[in-house]
């Protein structure tokens, strides 16, 4: 009898691990394909965009701000992240440039609908019920967070030599776009692609 418990758990461990699997790639794959159509799509606009912010540092003795950094933190602001941003007076502002004036909102449609893609990618095929479906969905989580969480932190671009940087906000980078975000869009994808079935 403790053969088969074992064998069962066994068997459960190795789906649990192959679920994972599958959602850190997905997740993965998912922030890296819609931070490089950001990338294609915006680096330009996002560079001539920071030429001011990176004279400025530049004269602080620092350097000018890359495009792969603006256009990561467009890519949070695609997630609702605001960007902050130090002020003349040591304040602090907080901007999205993807809702704001002259953004593009439809960049808010690209993290929504790459995940909710990977997350039907995620339960296809698992024969399960509905809400095993959706949670295989959600496991896009595992790969989505940690590169959500780590932009927050590296993109992080100091004014000159002073203290002060322009940042996503780290905790929305984290709760938001790394665990809301995959899990809810990964979820619809994976109940979508089991109703399909």
């Amino acid at each position: 009898m403790s053969t088969t418990r074992d064998a069962t758990g066994t068997g459960d461990g190795i789906a649990v691990r192959g679920l994972l699997a599958r959602g850190a790639v997905g997740g993965a794959g998912a922030w890296f394909v819609g931070y490089l159509v950001a990338y294609v799509w915006k680096s330009q606009t996002v560079s001539e965009a920071l030429r001011g912010v990176g004279v400025v540092s530049e004269l602080l003795g620092g350097e000018a701000v890359p495009a792969w950094k603006g256009v990561a933190w467009l890519f949070l602001n695609a997630h609702f992240v605001a960007t902050r941003i130090p002020t003349i007076t040591g304040a602090t502002r907080t901007a999205n440039f993807v809702t704001g004036e002259g953004g593009s909102t439809l960049l808010l449609a690209l993290p929504a609908l790459l995940l909710t893609a990977v997350g039907a990618i995620g339960a296809y095929g698992r024969g399960a019920g509905l809400l095993d479906s959706a949670k295989a969905g959600a496991g896009v989580v595992v790969g989505y967070l940690p590169l959500s969480a780590a932009v927050a932190f590296l993109t992080a671009h100091a004014i000159g030599d002073t203290q002060v940087a322009i940042s996503p906000d780290p905790v929305t980078a984290v709760l938001l776009a790394g665990a809301v975000y995959p899990v809810v869009f990964g979820a619809v994808g994976g109940a979508l692609v089991r109703l399909a079935e």
